[in-house]
């Protein structure tokens, strides 16, 4: 534990609290050596009302150059603390590396200040580093001998540098083959090298990584598996297939080598299958050959500035002296993804008028304005906005002007005008007055080594307000994000972007949406059919969303079925002579779509056929001829059209009317006439034909033809599988739904029923639902992590008039939209910086809710006293029988009431312990946690008001050993035990109650609370993996449940019953039981994909 603030007590009093509380101020940490920081935890100044809501962490190994820390690559913020006594700790999901610490405010009490008490957690880290110049220096290691070749070989390392290109790392392998590593503009490039005398050019095989010139540690790992390469960089892999040629190569047969060329940085723990390459050179061991290299890490001091928004600016003093009359001399090197932003601009004194440099079409602009008019107008450099560093520098002296951008190609724009600088000089932008207005976009990017008159600004004065003055900068860092990469497109799709944000081209993909994720096509000729198309030629696309490109095909829409048609390069009748010293005939048929998607169009359809024809003269088949059929290059099939695998026979031996009775075939007869076997074949494992092999045909005489049809199949088992909901305890169950970047869900429905819940499917926090909320409002909401979200469209006419209607729901990383049949598609945009991953772990199912009168309650027995059971071994045989002693528990609930107080769950084990969940007479949810007998009842208290409101609410407590945390609907109230040593429910949990008002079990202050009784509706109750309410409704009788008082299943779960009675309601007015299922028809339209932007549509 690293540098800890003592939680509370006299011990701990104080903490750190600034003299000004802005968002200017931090807390920098020494840790005093690089170290793994795995967590952070924070408190408010003891005694105080000062306490910090939110703040940013920043990490760093030399106290310049700061990284901001992001959980999930995006979420910038952490949330604080909500008073100033408890402790709230964060694990970061990945590690950070560092010696230094910066903890900077976002947000405080506002009716305090900023206070802190900060604790760190984490390990020392160590390392091996070399330093290499870019010139002379470099590592060179070699195997001797040759060791033999293994099924895995691996190279990995960490990297830093300034530059954005350079060889980091070249292995020889067999035949003078080499394998490079080598940045270029910031990513990192995966190169196959011929030979270092060969003039051909290295073959690309993958590019990773983005930014990778930010003089921070980035992990890289090469890994051979067989015939494959995994390319890592930092967290992300990507696989690469070696080509054919080099299947063979050996990556360590010679030797890896760190180049001598061109890199300039420092390398980290360079590891060749474990080995440890910068160790070994530091021992001088003799395998490794050294050139001028430094066993430590030499870093040039080089700080950057942020200009994040639109209030960014800096101001610096103009040119002094005599040299400002004389003219103006300002360089600087900026990065950014915007195409426009103002990034310069000063008063003229002398002349009265104002100068502007600024981006516009990523191309660097000056202007000179006076009265509202351009005196002059210079243009230079092109594509800017590539997130690249480029220098600029302006120069005047002696009435000329110039501006050059890039030492290299940037090229210089020169005019003959006379420029000073006034008093300040404003980067990046300015406060705007009424005499003088930007009139150019906000510049949004990083700068960095800034000069005037050749003097270069010291920008950690300018932080200390020594030099100049700024507003919402970031100073010692460069906060430059490239969201495309990773590409979040999908399918191809082009991405683009800006400083807060990225765009999707999904033109020639064959997809649309924000990320190009749902395909524009339909998924088989039957959907076309349904949509009223007629026969043509159409792109199918079998999965939908998935990985398998849309393939064109014919469907034919004029039979009873409708067929898809898929043609091959040969369909006609072909005749085949005997040739000069040919025995055999072979002829293979290629098909107009890829092999991924033949084979999902059959496995999609319900029938699927080949014609295949043999006409033969003086020719015998069998075992002369056969054909191969099936996936890949297929496999020999002795079976002809019309008849059975394996059967080596022709449709004519199956009918027993082949011309000849002695054989199986009508060729096989060897007649001086034609003859034919002709028929369909139908079985998909065969399917589709891919070669062709005839025999016999070197005689003289002999001859044969055949025919090969295209391939026909019809149905799609996906489109036309309906389930009937015909009462109110059906229900399905899916595997968990996985979609955490994207997933698309899709189904058909009709119902009479005016509001059900069609699917969900929950996480610990996270959910995902659609809902028929009314009878002309189609909802869906989702959490993700940044609060719930809702998207909904409204329809004119009812839903519930017994007719099918399509909706179409899709949640990305952008956006959620949502589809009912043909009206506008609805769109929620995601937070630009939020969560963004969808985390689910429970079965996807249509949930079941209940509605409770005062005399109802529900008891779930896990497990009797254990005297009891001693005596009884014929208890029920359930692993949750079994002793236990659970160090923690996960409970989740969703109710509905205006009752308050009310209890609302009850666990208890049979020593007294228990666990209760109820809200007191202020309207406030309070947990109740008695795991120690000889102490009284924890009791936590949610910071949310007014639950008894009616409305739907859902709870999420988890605990594991001390430590509980309370979530109602999205609002996480971490809450810390008072300090004692772990504890856990003694080995025995005895039930678990639904409001009772009567029970021996319960604790005396429980039950006066629960004599109350409680009314209203209860749904998706969970404990651990155990479902107490469904098992009660759907399976009473096979389950350890008693059951007390009226227990009516119910709509109230879905948030579209305002009235907890609406179902009840409902049941007296028609005569039927409860509204909560309903007759509904979903229609699966797709299998499981292998696609993890897409597990199954529903």
């Amino acid at each position: 534990m690293y540098a800890a603030f003592p939680p509370s007590g006299p011990a701990g009093a104080g903490g750190w609290s600034p003299h000004t509380s802005d968002r200017y101020q931090w807390l920098e940490v020494d840790l005093a050596q690089r170290t793994t920081i795995t967590a952070v935890a924070t408190q408010g100044r003891y005694g105080s009302s000062d306490w910090l809501s939110s703040y940013l962490l920043m990490f760093s190994d030399t106290g310049h150059n700061w990284k901001q820390y992001r959980q999930e690559d995006s979420i910038g913020s952490f949330p604080g603390n909500s008073n100033a006594d408890s402790v709230v700790q964060y694990k970061l999901q990945q590690p950070a590396i560092a010696r230094f610490l910066r903890l900077i405010p976002l947000d405080w009490n506002p009716s305090g200040r900023i206070g802190l008490r900060l604790e760190t957690y984490g390990c020392p880290y160590t390392s091996d580093v070399v330093s290499l110049d870019g010139g002379s220096s470099g590592l060179v290691y070699r195997l001797s001998p040759v060791p033999r070749r293994a099924s895995r070989e691996a190279i990995s390392l960490k990297f830093k540098t300034l530059r954005n290109s350079g060889t980091l790392l070249h292995a020889d392998g067999e035949g003078a083959l080499g394998l490079s590593l080598e940045l270029e503009r910031g990513k990192l490039l995966l190169k196959l090298n011929s030979g270092r005398i060969s003039s051909s050019e290295p073959r690309l095989l993958a590019s990773l990584g983005s930014l990778l010139d930010d003089q921070h540690w980035h992990h890289v790992a090469v890994e051979r598996r067989s015939s494959h390469l995994n390319l890592t960089v930092d967290k992300h892999t990507e696989r690469v297939q070696m080509p054919a040629e080099f299947s063979h190569w050996d990556i360590h047969s010679q030797k890896p080598e760190v180049s001598k060329r061109n890199f300039h940085g420092c390398l980290e723990n360079l590891l060749f299958n474990e080995l440890n390459l910068i160790d070994l050179a530091k021992h001088k061991d003799h395998h490794v050959t050294v050139g001028n290299v430094t066993f430590s890490c030499a870093e040039s001091l080089s700080v950057a500035v942020t200009f994040p928004g639109p209030q960014s600016f800096l101001q610096l003093p103009g040119a002094a002296g005599a040299s400002s009359s004389e003219g103006v001399s300002v360089g600087f090197q900026f990065r950014t993804w915007n195409k426009a932003g103002l990034l310069l601009t000063f008063e003229l004194p002398q002349e009265g008028g104002v100068v502007w440099l600024y981006l516009s079409e990523a191309r660097l602009r000056l202007q000179i304005h006076k009265a509202g008019r351009a005196l002059l107008e210079l243009t230079r450099g092109s594509a800017l906005n590539d997130g690249q560093w480029h220098a600029v520098e302006l120069n005047s002296r002696r009435g000329h002007v110039t501006i050059a951008v890039d030492e290299e190609g940037g090229g210089v724009a020169h005019a003959s005008h006379s420029v000073t600088t006034g008093n300040h000089l404003f980067f990046g932008g300015k406060k705007d007055s009424q005499e003088c207005k930007n009139p150019f976009n906000i510049f949004q990017g990083c700068m960095r080594l800034l000069s005037v008159d050749n003097q270069p600004v010291d920008l950690m004065k300018v932080q200390q307000r020594l030099l100049g003055n700024y507003s919402h900068l970031q100073i010692d860092m460069c906060g430059i994000i490239d969201r495309c990469s990773p590409s979040r497109c999908e399918h191809g799709g082009r991405c683009s972007q800006s400083w807060t944000g990225f765009h999707c081209n999904c033109s020639e993909s064959g997809y649309s949406g924000a990320t190009c994720h749902s395909s524009v096509y339909q998924q088989s000729c039957e959907a076309y059919k349904h949509n009223g198309n007629t026969s043509g030629h159409f792109y199918i696309d079998v999965d939908g969303s998935g990985p398998i490109k849309p393939q064109l095909v014919y469907c034919n829409m004029t039979e009873e079925n409708t067929w898809m048609v898929i043609q091959h390069n040969n369909t006609e009748l072909t005749r085949v002579r005997p040739s000069p010293g040919v025995n055999q005939h072979s002829v293979q048929f290629d098909y107009s779509t890829e092999e991924e998607q033949l084979l999902a169009a059959i496995s999609q359809s319900e029938h699927c056929e080949q014609e295949l024809s043999y006409h033969c003269k003086k020719s015998q088949g069998s075992p002369f001829s056969w054909w191969l059929g099936g996936p890949g290059p297929g496999l020999v099939q002795t079976y002809w059209g019309g008849a059975h695998p394996g059967s080596q026979q022709c449709v004519c031996g199956l009918q027993g009317d082949c011309v000849d009775p002695q054989h199986y075939c009508n060729c096989d007869a060897d007649r001086m006439d034609w003859a034919e076997d002709s028929g369909l074949l139908t079985h998909e494992e065969s399917l589709p034909v891919r070669s062709l092999v005839l025999g016999d045909i070197q005689r003289p005489g002999s001859e044969a033809a055949y025919r090969v049809g295209p391939l026909r199949c019809h149905g799609d088992e996906n489109f036309w599988n309906a389930a009937f909901f015909d009462k109110e305890t059906s229900y399905l169950h899916f595997p968990t739904f996985h979609g955490e970047l994207s997933a698309d869900i899709s189904f058909l429905f009709k119902t009479t029923a005016s509001s059900g819940v069609f699917l969900e499917n929950l996480g610990i926090k996270d959910f995902i639902r659609i809902e028929l909320s009314s009878s002309t409002r189609v909802l869906f909401s989702f959490d993700v992590g940044n609060g719930p979200l809702e998207v909904r469209v409204d329809s004119s006419v009812p839903l519930n008039d017994n007719r099918w209607h399509r909706v179409r729901a899709e949640r990305n990383v952008k956006e959620a939209s949502l589809r009912l049949d043909e009206l506008p598609v609805a769109t929620q945009e995601a937070p630009a910086d939020g969560h963004f991953h969808l985390q689910l772990n429970s079965q996807l199912f249509i949930e079941v809710s209940a509605s409770f009168k005062s005399e109802t309650s529900v008891s779930y027995t896990f497990k009797e006293n254990p005297y009891e059971l001693s005596r009884n071994s014929s208890s029920l045989p359930s692993s949750i029988y079994s002793d236990m002693t659970l160090r923690g528990e996960n409970v989740t609930l969703s109710f509905r009431t205006n009752q308050s107080p009310a209890l609302l769950l009850y666990v208890s084990s049979y020593y007294r312990e228990y666990l209760a969940l109820l809200i007191n007479k202020h309207d406030v949810l309070e947990v109740r946690y008695k795991l120690d007998g000889s102490r009284k009842a924890e009791v936590l208290r949610s910071r949310v008001k007014s639950l008894a409101n009616g409305q739907l609410h859902t709870v999420t407590i988890r605990r594991l050993t001390d430590s509980v945390s309370v979530q109602v609907m999205s609002s996480l109230h971490p809450v810390l035990s008072s300090g004692q040593e772990p504890f856990a429910v003694q080995c025995y949990l005895n039930f678990l109650i639904l409001p009772s008002p009567e029970s021996d079990d319960l604790d005396p202050d429980v039950a006066r609370l629960a004599s109350l009784g409680f009314t209203g509706c209860l749904s998706v109750v969970h404990f651990n993996s155990i479902s107490p309410l469904k098992a009660a409704l759907l399976h009473p009788d096979t389950s350890p449940v008693i059951i007390t008082g009226p227990l009516v299943q119910s709509s109230c779960g879905s948030s579209a019953s305002v009235n907890p009675y609406a179902a009840e309601n409902t049941h007296h007015q028609s005569g039927r039981r409860g509204g909560g299922c309903f007759r509904l028809g979903l229609v699966l339209l797709d299998k499981p994909s292998r696609s993890h932007s897409k597990l199954i549509k529903y």
